[in-house]
């Protein structure tokens, strides 16, 4: 088994790991670890409020859904302190099937849900339209 790059110290990421470590297989644990390293670096160096995380699609896309998974809810406990993170999908007609982590309470109520795919919808028309404006100026669309 591959120990953890940064010491536990009790925080709830570090227990989170640690159940890992044990529930996953090995080498499996060590790809969670190279996906989840440099956010938890980037977390310890500066506080989660001023960053916004996701994973990379390009970094993560050959790695089996469930370490993609289990990353986001490490980095999802590391942000929120909280054992009790959820995955969920939700079904957006723009994008298709859209994963996030939200806490167990919102999780289970379709209301906040939906709430949260419409605001997902509106980020999506919004980023169409300034890849749109970007296109009809000549700068790049890529972002």
């Amino acid at each position: 088994m591959m120990e953890p790059e940064h010491p536990s110290d009790g925080r709830p990421v570090d227990m989170y790991l640690d159940l890992l470590r044990v529930r996953m297989d090995s080498d499996d644990y060590r790809l969670l670890l190279q996906v989840v390293a440099p956010a938890l670096r980037a977390l310890d160096e500066q506080p989660p409020e001023s960053m916004d995380f996701s994973l990379d699609p390009d970094d993560t896309q050959s790695l089996p859904q469930e370490i993609r998974d289990e990353a986001a809810l490490v980095i999802a406990t590391a942000v929120t302190g909280r054992l009790d993170n959820k995955l969920v999908e939700l079904e957006i007609d723009e994008t298709g099937p859209v994963r996030v982590v939200t806490d167990a309470a919102t999780a289970s109520d379709p209301d906040r849900l939906a709430e949260i795919a419409s605001y997902i919808r509106r980020r999506h028309q919004d980023t169409e339209e300034l890849r749109g404006i970007a296109e009809a100026s000549g700068l790049p669309t890529d972002f």
